[in-house]
């Protein structure tokens, strides 16, 4: 994985954009590595929870230069099997049962936004993250990532941010729903960890449960949500990890009431 790194601390599984020299732009080749990045992780037990970053001043530039004139000389059925591979870069991290936290230290932009949005958790630095879909602007559409976006942050704002191409702040993107947390630049790598390792702490199945259940969710109609959620609540009750929950919690609260 040259383009990709991947370190293990302790819980946490980091995986850094590393093509500083290009601002992490996407290619083929790119997408391939953060699928097996993300392939590693999920085969690590140790890792519970992932922290996708960049190297250099770009989280990640959208595609590179080279990459679009690939695709703008590929056939259809090229073309359709490199889309079809970003969609299951995408999608792998959707599916991965273990969260993952995107750390937006500067621009990310047109692809680049769209691998942030598919992160469960975003955290951008104040000064100088930028969040954007720019494809339109050179006669491209964000496809693939409209469908995450839309469930993201609804019709209103999606249509904003793919039909105008603008650029936005990390403040206009926590308030419109993109990102779910802003930290200062100076502070954003101690506040990302900070929070890998608070998450780290909770249930492994409980989190990849839930993870499962908010993508499943989507697109039911509300007797068969209820009736899929009903299911899952008692399967939760019957892993080890609820049972071994539920007898610390009632250890703590036995244990405070005769004190």
């Amino acid at each position: 994985m040259d383009m990709v790194g991947l370190r293990i601390d302790g819980p946490v599984g980091i995986i850094t954009l590393q093509r500083a020299e290009k601002r992490n732009a996407l290619s083929a080749d790119m997408v391939a590595d953060i699928a097996r990045a993300i392939d590693a992780v999920r085969e690590n037990d140790d890792v519970r929870v992932v922290v996708l970053r960049g190297e250099g001043p770009a989280f990640c530039a959208g595609a590179d230069l080279a990459y679009l004139q690939q695709i703008s000389a590929n056939s259809a059925t090229e073309n359709l099997a490199d889309s079809t591979q970003l969609m299951q870069m995408l999608q792998s991290i959707v599916d991965l049962p273990k969260p993952v936290i995107a750390m937006v230290h500067g621009p990310a932009i047109a692809g680049g936004c769209g691998l942030a949005t598919v992160c469960d958790i975003v955290v951008a630095g104040r000064q100088h993250a930028q969040f954007g879909y720019s494809e339109v602007r050179i006669g491209f559409i964000p496809a693939i990532v409209m469908v995450y976006l839309l469930r993201k942050i609804g019709d209103t704002q999606a249509r904003r941010l793919v039909l105008t191409a603008e650029n936005i702040r990390a403040d206009e993107a926590l308030r419109i729903g993109l990102i779910t947390h802003v930290a200062d630049d100076d502070v954003l790598e101690q506040t990302v960890m900070d929070l890998a390792q608070r998450i780290a702490k909770n249930s492994a199945s409980a989190m990849a449960m839930s993870k499962s259940m908010m993508s499943a969710l989507h697109g039911m109609s509300l007797d068969a949500g209820l009736r899929y959620a009903a299911a899952m609540n008692a399967i939760a009750r019957q892993t080890d990890d609820c049972k071994q929950g539920i007898a610390r919690f009632l250890g703590t609260t036995q244990g405070t009431s005769s004190s």
